[in-house]
């Protein structure tokens, strides 16, 4: 199979369209950790915590996090095949709704529309739009699959087949809706059943958008950047099933101390402890791959990436299963432990993990090195640093807000108004800006690297010609 024969246009699109939708959601990220200390930076009507906010986390989950999964896994998916994507030009008009779906996206939150659903606020006529957009991808990943040319299926592969199917049915599910006009709509659950509902796409939408799809880059590019075998293709087997048999009944632990049914609440909680073994099966998968030669975590970029990737993932893995029992939970639940828990996630393992598989694809595509590898190291000092900072804020934070609000008298009433535990929190919230812009800083080393190395390898191919 010759190069010239994979669709390199598609998977550079959709990388750098993820790249850029990533900018809008860090910048916005950056503007509402000021406005938490700063209510200045409030601006009326569109630019408020409530408008920015839902606009952060969808910019950066589907506009960073599915656009980098779509041009990842297109590569991915050509290369474990050994063939071509079934329908390129369907994958090229894929490309194109999909960055007109996040700008419309993005537009109706400004403006207000939302379904008051966590990761779920858009409105049905873009509910509809996320639908096609998903089928346009799923016929071209399992058509290519079936095609396939290769006929063993690497783990990677079990991991995008799995995300595929379990976001198709968890978004369908979670937003079925009744319409009320054009812009508005109201969902066919209600009560306990819309939370418990909601609950079960929201916590499986990090593992089938923050979990699986991360851990078939891991998978297919350590090894790869590395030149090491993974050390046991069976545990990842294993650990595979493990994880899709238990993700899919962890959501309700989001809904402890609620009026959800108990016996719902500790499945989840059970399912969540669990899911400590099929994660770690990954990380130590991971370790013991790099064991036979640590010396790559010096001489080969890209490896630190990954392994503190699947670093903080363990870590996370340990954290969320830890606060999914009731007795901590009654301690950081609604606090911003949980901000701080997430963060590590996305910011330490989603990201880290699509930033190193973006740097070994452009170079392949161009048929180059990275531009600077010294640039790719301050990267990721940057992003370690502003990770663990704005974690470890975040976490402090948390204890101390969910002490305060325990805190009470000798006869019961509160010790501390509402007042007073929030201006507490005003030298973390500081803390976590600073935080914030170390990361972007970071992220900017990142962006410039990558179209230096485009810019180096359209040259080359200009000379060659």
């Amino acid at each position: 199979m010759n190069e010239y024969q994979y669709d390199h246009q598609t998977v550079k699109g959709f990388i750098l369209s993820s790249i850029f939708w990533g900018v809008v959601g860090i910048v916005i990220g950056l503007w509402i950790s000021i406005q938490m200390w700063n209510a200045d930076w409030n601006i009326a009507p569109y630019f408020t915590f409530g408008r920015l906010r839902v606009v952060h986390t969808n910019g950066l989950a589907f506009g960073l996090g599915v656009g980098a999964i779509f041009g990842i896994f297109y590569y991915i998916v050509m290369r474990l095949t050994k063939r071509p994507l079934l329908f390129p030009k369907l994958a090229r008009v894929h490309l194109w709704v999909f960055n007109a779906a996040i700008a419309l996206a993005a537009l109706s939150l400004f403006a207000g529309m939302n379904q008051s659903l966590e990761y779920a606020e858009l409105e049905w006529p873009l509910d509809i739009g996320i639908v096609i957009l998903w089928v346009m991808f799923a016929v071209n990943i399992f058509g290519t699959v079936i095609k396939r040319k290769e006929e063993q299926m690497y783990i990677s592969l079990w991991y995008i087949i799995a995300t595929v199917v379990a976001v198709a049915v968890l978004y369908i599910v979670n937003n079925l809706s009744i319409p009320a006009g054009l812009t508005k709509s109201y969902s066919v659950f209600a009560g306990v059943n819309s939370a418990n509902v909601e609950w079960w796409y929201g916590h499986n939408a990090v593992g089938f958008v923050f979990t699986t799809p991360i851990l078939a880059m891991f998978y297919y590019f350590l090894p790869k950047s590395t030149g090491l075998p993974i050390y046991s293709h069976r545990l990842s087997i294993i650990a595979f099933w493990s994880l899709i048999f238990g993700y899919l009944w962890t959501g309700a632990h989001h809904l402890v101390y609620t009026p959800l049914p108990d016996w719902i609440q500790t499945t989840a909680i059970v399912f969540t402890i669990f899911l400590i073994a099929p994660s770690w099966g990954s990380v130590v998968n991971g370790y013991y791959t790099v064991g036979s030669d640590w010396s790559k975590m010096q001489s080969q970029y890209l490896t630190k990436f990954f392994i503190w990737g699947i670093t903080f993932y363990g870590l996370q893995t340990v954290q969320g299963p830890t606060q999914a029992l009731r007795v901590v939970s009654s301690l950081i639940h609604y606090t911003d432990w949980v901000p701080g828990h997430v963060h590590m996630g996305t910011m330490g393992w989603v990201t880290m993990t699509t930033a190193a598989s973006m740097y070994y694809i452009i170079p392949k595509i161009y048929n180059t090195e990275i531009y600077s590898v010294k640039a790719a190291n301050t990267h990721f000092w940057l992003v370690l640093v502003g990770q663990l900072m704005f974690s470890v804020t975040m976490w402090i934070t948390g204890i101390q807000q969910g002490a305060l609000w325990k805190a009470t008298n000798a006869d019961g009433s509160l010790k501390y108004t509402f007042y007073e535990t929030l201006i507490k929190n005003y030298p973390f919230w500081r803390l976590r800006t600073l935080a914030g812009v170390i990361f972007t800083v970071g992220m900017l080393f990142f962006i410039y690297n990558i179209l230096m190395t485009i810019r180096k390898g359209s040259i080359l191919a200009a000379s060659k010609a």
